[in-house]
């Protein structure tokens, strides 16, 4: 659509005309999308009121008649290809801003690194072309070695030091107008237009603009420096990067500045050798994989050591630095007529003979090869160092992940005082394209109403009250509300360091404490230690014939002791062996303390699988829930999880959990399915299939709601969606929103109910601060004014206690309410369901049925290996996997475990 607009409004040819329609196909016209994001009803008045401090720093706007005009930019190399890398296109620009300064009646602009640039005011005509020279240096080394960069290349020739002059066209059109002003009218709550966003992402490229200058790392609207004191080394050759997200947002109060602490992952840089030790995890170089370096190692950028030029790595030689030969042109004597002669010489002795350089590690170590296919270009490792700023894309481990949180959290008042000064330090409003707006940015934290909401109360067992403080609680002296009885279990031992005899006695008396009566185990099962070296799937497939072997018959619960924690490869098939094939509910468990509270958390997640109920809001144990107590009333959550980063062939997991036993909406049951990779919208809520039936994910929920809830049929249902941006509101509302619909239609329904459809946001850069206190905000904060939407219907609310670091609220966008809830109703609403989370006794920070649907998807995701997809697999193949690749099926649960909370 952008680039349609754009060409329409440059003045380009008219379009051909449409073609003949034949005469026996009716045209249909395109229905307009149904439905629009609402705008806000109200506030909220409940709740204590407080005084907080955000991460908004106000703008002002003098120039408001400003007008940004578009040019479309086009570089072309002296081969007439079209050059696309960002890196080179800025080099071009600003070398043609030097040049051709006055032809563009020295008028400042923004460019955005890849194909548009903008300025403030036309420049004196629509259309240029220049013709730019860029110089490179290509060698430092004065008196030459064979690859013109102080390392040996297969053609042996001995170039002088040199630049090498790089010719580029530039080609700049006059492409669109985007005026200022439509940011003041989206201030105002006018209808949200193409306009504004447009002019806000200008002032969002003057930012990425600045930061380039500086020489920073740019990752979307965040930008990172190459400063050790923002690095935190998090183990295998992996570093985080401290650094900052900036951005514009139109608000209530006026347009502001969200400035907020950032973290992104690199490479660690310095010596390649040193990379490769600890991205193995290994201390001596004798040990290095050759194969997994070589292809960690591509593509990465390097410095020698004793040139000081920058090079990409394109492989490894094939033999080590004292065997790999290449062939060296020299000549007898000094005289310029002697005859030149070919020698065949190792890259080792070429450096330590030729150039004088000694080598002490690398002799017995393969090269790198930083040259073409035809024309290696070899360099020993040890000169070789990883240039910094490079970003490390993989996804972390679990031990990488919890280092990076460790070292990177910051309490609230040191990110207060890191993000006040960056803003004052960085003094963006001085960049000449902001001047001309008469753009100023205010250095201080804007203070900002809160209100926070009083926490609901819980019943738990023999109808007793609890009353959570600071968003927590606990079963001490206390019985679960609705505790099960296991009679029929069992325990299965992968892990060759658990007294499985300790832990069932321990487990029994804990059981006995909280109210769940459970007898003694059938059997205690212990893995036969010939199974430890087999696969992972043999291991479990061992394992369940020892089950069936010692077990009179199948066992209600199956309590698994693994051997790690984390990330077990067990895990997988495990789940999927005992929950698809054998309908067994099955808590996983790598106990290295076992005590009481370590044992209660285990057994909250043992009673909500079988069934029981650990605690429920004291309003809904007495059906007095506003709006739903009356009314059969579903609640929906939504998520999609996708593949690790750099895993662009794995399928995407859409889960989707629906409220059951109506009017509870602490019991929730779960349907799962893969998807394309990397798409968003979940495609099987709604799934019609050839012979009439309907196989998709809302039928399920439906027909369960109904079977749990006495016949009654949901007539409101409240969506909760996770993981959608701004920009995919619209599509959550009329593609996602209208299968739900047709699933209902499906059953035989003609009237569909009312829906509430609200998204929430996790990864957003907004941040609360107590005025004039140290601690986190307290749970039950909740914003609605002055930094939300200036016409939207959203809010932010901290339900959760923060004990560590800065509390992150979850920003809720109502996009739909036609059951209508009041603003304080809702927000009571939401608050509830932070409450109502089965697994733990702490207020969570975004309601329980998100949770529990990304939980879902999580779990059921290990029931697929990828074990053929390679590591390395590059996300550019992403592009054609729908065609190539079938998503494979999730295998479905088991009907004795279908209803469960197996999730938990």
């Amino acid at each position: 659509m952008e680039k349609t607009d754009i060409e329409e409004e440059s003045g380009t040819p008219p379009l051909p005309p449409p073609p003949t329609i034949p005469t026996n196909v009716k045209p249909e016209k395109v229905a307009p999308p149904k439905r629009s994001v609402i705008s806000r009803r109200g506030v909220g008045t409940d709740g204590r009121h407080i005084s907080l401090l955000t991460n908004h720093f106000r703008v002002s706007m003098n120039v408001v008649d400003a007008m940004f005009y578009q040019y479309s930019v086009c570089i072309t190399s002296e081969d007439k290809r079209v050059v696309d890398g960002k890196g080179i296109g800025r080099k071009v620009i600003d070398r043609l801003y030097l040049t051709y300064s006055s032809e563009l009646d020295g008028k400042k602009f923004a460019y955005d690194g890849e194909k548009s640039l903008y300025t403030v005011g036309p420049l004196p005509q629509n259309n240029f072309e220049f013709t730019v020279v860029v110089d490179e240096l290509l060698a430092r080394s004065a008196n030459g070695s064979p690859g013109a960069n102080g390392s040996p290349s297969g053609n042996g020739k001995r170039p002088k030091r040199s630049f090498q002059s790089k010719t580029f066209k530039v080609a700049i059109s006059y492409a669109a107008k985007i005026p200022l002003k439509s940011i003041v009218l989206a201030l105002k709550g006018s209808e949200a237009d193409n306009n504004a966003q447009d002019a806000l992402r200008v002032l969002d490229i003057v930012l990425r603009q600045q930061a380039a200058t500086r020489g920073c790392l740019l990752v979307r609207q965040s930008f990172f420096h190459d400063d050790s004191r923002h690095f935190t080394d998090v183990g295998g050759g992996v570093t985080g990067c401290r650094g900052f997200h900036s951005s514009f947002r139109t608000t209530q109060g006026g347009l502001s500045l969200n400035m907020d602490v950032s973290t992104t992952m690199i490479l660690t840089p310095g010596p390649v050798i040193d990379f490769l030790l600890a991205n193995q995890n290994i201390r001596d170089p004798r040990y290095i994989n050759w194969e997994k370096a070589k292809r960690m190692l591509k593509n990465m950028r390097l410095k020698t050591k004793h040139s000081n030029m920058e090079f990409k790595i394109t492989g490894l030689s094939e033999k080590p630095c004292n065997q790999q030969q290449f062939p060296l042109k020299m000549r007898n004597g000094n005289d310029a007529n002697d005859e030149e002669q070919t020698l065949e010489i190792t890259v080792y002795e070429y450096f330590t003979k030729h150039r004088g350089i000694e080598l002490s590690v690398s002799a017995y170590m393969p090269c790198l090869n930083v040259g073409k296919p035809k024309r290696p270009n070899y360099l020993p490792l040890e000169l070789c160092s990883l240039v910094s700023l490079q970003r490390y894309t993989k996804a972390l481990s679990t031990m990488q992940r919890s280092t990076l949180v460790e070292k990177s959290r910051q309490k609230p008042l040191d990110r207060i005082r890191t993000v006040t000064d960056a803003v004052r330090n960085y003094k963006h409003d001085e960049d000449p394209v902001l001047s001309a707006c008469g753009i100023s940015i205010d250095r201080q934290l804007t203070q900002v109403d809160g209100r926070v909401l009083e926490a609901p109360k819980l019943k738990v067992g023999n109808s007793e009250d609890c009353i959570p403080r600071n968003g927590r609680w606990n079963f001490n002296q206390k019985k679960l509300l609705t505790p099960v009885r296991i009679e029929r279990w069992a325990v299965v031992n992968f892990s060759a360091r658990c007294d499985t005899s300790h832990l069932s006695r321990e487990l029994i008396n804990c059981g006995r404490n909280k109210g769940i009566l459970i007898e003694r185990p059938y059997n205690l099962i212990e893995e036969d230690p010939q199974s430890r070296r087999a696969s992972p799937v043999a291991r479990v497939e061992n394992m369940f014939d020892l089950v069936r072997e010692k077990l009179p018959g199948p066992p209600e619960f199956l309590l698994c002791v693994l051997p790690e924690k984390k990330n077990s490869e067990i895990y997988g098939p495990w789940k999927r062996k005992s929950l698809s094939e054998f309908g067994i509910v099955t808590q996983c468990i790598s106990p290295t303390k076992i005590n009481d509270q370590y044992l209660t958390n285990v057994l909250l997640k043992i009673n909500t699988k079988l069934g029981g109920t650990n605690s429920l809001l004291a309003i809904e144990h007495t059906s007095r829930i506003p709006l739903i107590k009356d009314t059969p009333t579903m609640i929906l959550g939504m998520d999609v999880s996708h593949g690790s980063p750099g895993q662009a062939d794995v399928p995407s997991i859409a889960a989707v959990v629906g409220s059951r036993c109506w009017p509870l909406i602490s019991r929730y049951r779960a349907s799962v399915r893969t998807q394309s990779p990397k798409v968003e919208m979940i495609d099987a809520l709604y799934k019609p299939l050839a012979n009439g039936n309907d196989d998709g994910m809302i039928r399920e929920l439906l027909v369960d709601f109904f079977q749990t809830s006495n016949g009654r049929k949901p007539t409101q249902i409240v969506i909760f969606r996770d993981g959608v941006s701004e920009s995919q509101f619209n599509q959550v509302l009329n593609i996602e929103l209208e299968q739900i619909i047709k699933a209902y239609q499906h059953l035989g329904e003609v009237d569909f109910p009312k829906f509430t459809v609200i998204v929430a946001q996790k990864n957003h850069h907004t941040k609360l601060f107590q005025d004039g206190a140290p601690e986190n905000v307290p749970p039950g904060t909740v914003v609605d004014t002055k930094i939300v939407h200036p016409r939207n219907y959203d809010f932010y609310m901290c339900a959760h206690a923060g004990m560590i670091g800065t509390s992150r609220p979850a920003h809720y966008h109502v996009l739909l309410d036609e059951i209508g809830f009041s603003p304080d109703d809702l927000q009571h609403l939401i608050h509830s369901l932070s409450y109502v989370y089965q697994r733990s006794t702490t207020a969570i920070s975004i309601v329980a049925p998100v949770c529990y649907a990304h939980l879902a998807a999580q779990q059921m995701g290990q029931f697929i290996k990828f074990e053929d997809l390679s590591e390395t697999s590059s996300t550019k193949t992403s592009i054609t996997i729908e065609e190539t690749v079938p998503v494979p099926e999730l295998p479905r649960l088991h009907e004795n475990v279908q209803g469960s909370m197996f999730f938990c």
